[in-house]
């Protein structure tokens, strides 16, 4: 199984929202992120990141606000987003082979043992996410992630 690219750009969307503000409280406007921003530290294209932006919006999981003080932040705290839930809400089709869609024309699909091992694989994989939220992806790695991303530390600035 392979995650898209847009699944990868929203945990990485996600992971900075939260490494930059990991309180989803009233905040300095400081503490929000562009998608420029983003794109610039990941050096992915914009123009894609905009479309993850809209829908993770759409989703609830950030909040986005136009204007000079405006910008993006987490809509909940790390620890309340389940990583199988997003895998679930931007993976466009986890049919992992034809059997899986509404469309399945292969014709062995009465006899073949395939589609039930894969979607037990499948439900495995999911599983596994659902144990784990943002907050697991930060772990005690917040300090080298804001290094590694270049993002100023609010809690050190004050």
């Amino acid at each position: 199984m392979r995650l898209t690219h847009f699944t990868d750009y929203s945990l990485r969307v996600l992971i900075y929202l939260a490494v930059k503000d990991d309180e989803p409280t009233p905040e300095p406007p400081e503490a929000r992120a562009t998608i420029a921003e983003i794109a610039e530290r990941f050096a992915i294209s914009r123009n894609h990141l905009m479309k993850v932006v809209q829908e993770l919006n759409r989703l609830g999981y950030l909040s986005a606000t136009r204007g000079k003080h405006g910008g993006l932040r987490l809509n909940r705290a790390p620890g309340e987003i389940s990583l199988g839930g997003l895998v679930r809400d931007t993976e466009p089709d986890l049919g992992l082979v034809e059997c899986f869609r509404d469309d399945n024309a292969c014709t062995i699909t009465p006899a073949c043992r395939l589609q039930p091992i894969l979607g037990e694989a499948l439900a495995a994989f999911l599983s596994v996410l659902d144990r784990y939220t943002l907050a697991d992806l930060l772990g005690q790695r917040r300090a080298e992630l804001i290094q590694l991303l270049n993002i100023e530390d609010a809690s050190q600035a004050s």
